[in-house]
């Protein structure tokens, strides 16, 4: 199955992956983990500004079908 998306659906969904990989990488490391608020608020302002743009706001089914789209091997999303 292909999912289309849209431009700014793909912005919202690459911004998602990013965040995700943001908070992986600070919660995982204790140096870093006390100061999460700090480092992830930048990424999450994208975020969510991303997904209100894309009309994904509150959406999440949505928003995961496209991250996985992006995300499978083969590339079945296309914009």
């Amino acid at each position: 199955m292909t999912t289309t998306l849209t431009m700014r659906e793909r912005a919202a969904a690459q911004a998602y992956i990013r965040l995700m990989e943001a908070a992986q990488a600070v919660l995982s490391d204790p140096g870093l983990a006390p100061m999460a608020g700090v480092y992830l608020s930048s990424p999450m302002a994208e975020a969510d500004e991303a997904l209100r743009r894309a009309g994904l706001t509150g959406n999440e089914a949505r928003l995961l079908r496209l991250v996985s789209a992006l995300r499978s091997p083969g590339g079945t999303a296309r914009a």
